[in-house]
């Protein structure tokens, strides 16, 4: 996978990815503020199978900020993340809150570059591929990595979270 740069789609994510020296593709396409789902919009947008396409959602786990990546046409298995984390229970994060953490908006949050790294959990199935999509930092932006990367720079453990 080479390096893709574009004018003006800098964000924390890419920055981090360059910073660490490993190699992603940045993917942009016109975002619609009336998608029901940024995810699905996202794979349709730019032709990928949804199942390589992740989403970032935060969670909270006793009490604690997480992360769960899945897969955009799944969901996050709340039970599943909570005993990844070694957790009783988790339960999904304010929006606002979500925002307020890791610097990005809802519909753009990426697992990289966020401003506090938070334990975080990738579903298994993305050692499945070759390529996996995570958002870029911003609405409309994905970037495409090697699963093992996204693991790396996330520090991530894997679980079979989603469902």
């Amino acid at each position: 996978m080479a390096k893709t740069k574009q004018s003006g789609q800098g964000t924390p994510a890419t920055v981090a990815l360059t910073k660490a020296g490993l190699p992603f593709t940045t993917h942009a396409y016109e975002h619609d503020p009336a998608a029901k789902s940024y995810g699905l919009e996202a794979a349709e947008a730019l032709g990928l199978q949804a199942a390589q396409v992740f989403k970032t959602l935060l969670v909270e786990v006793d009490g604690k900020l997480a992360v769960g990546v899945v897969p955009v046409d799944k969901q996050l298995d709340l039970k599943a993340v909570a005993a990844a984390l070694s957790g009783k229970k988790a339960a999904m994060a304010d929006p606002a809150a979500a925002e307020r953490i890791t610097g990005y908006v809802v519909g753009g949050i990426s697992p990289i570059g966020q401003k506090r790294q938070l334990p975080t959990v990738v579903d298994s199935t993305a050692t499945d591929h070759d390529t996996v999509y995570v958002s870029g930092g911003r609405r409309g932006l994905d970037l495409g990595l090697s699963p093992t990367d996204l693991i790396s720079i996330t520090t991530a453990r894997t679980a079979p979270i989603a469902r």
